[in-house]
């Protein structure tokens, strides 16, 4: 049993001075693999806007409607009203929990 735990240290210590080495060689800066695909969060936010904006739009159009007297669906105007609502604070605290995490990335000690 001690034999097996000692080459299992020994694997571990060789593993970590690799890792040290590789440390204070310096990092290098690689082209990102991902750079063909459009999945990345400025566009994921963009979306988001767009989606948010599409609420508050349709909204806006059934409460006009109803204003106007072209339509009688008080009830699905609020609901729209109350989506929009509800979508732009879920895109607000978003948008807050990223400038805070980025607030505590700049403050990070390097």
């Amino acid at each position: 049993m001690s034999t097996q735990h000692s080459a299992m240290q020994q694997s571990m210590i060789n593993t970590m001075g690799s890792m040290r080495e590789r440390a204070q060689l310096g990092t290098e800066v690689h082209a990102n693999p991902h750079t063909g695909q459009r999945d990345n969060f400025h566009t994921a936010m963009k979306q988001a806007i767009r989606h948010v904006d599409n609420h508050q739009q349709h909204a806006s159009q059934l409460t006009a409607d109803v204003d106007a007297g072209r339509s009688d669906d008080l009830v699905g105007a609020m609901v729209a009203s109350q989506k929009a609502s509800i979508s732009f604070q879920a895109l607000s605290q978003v948008r807050n929990k990223v400038l805070s995490a980025y607030d505590d990335v700049l403050k990070m000690p390097l």
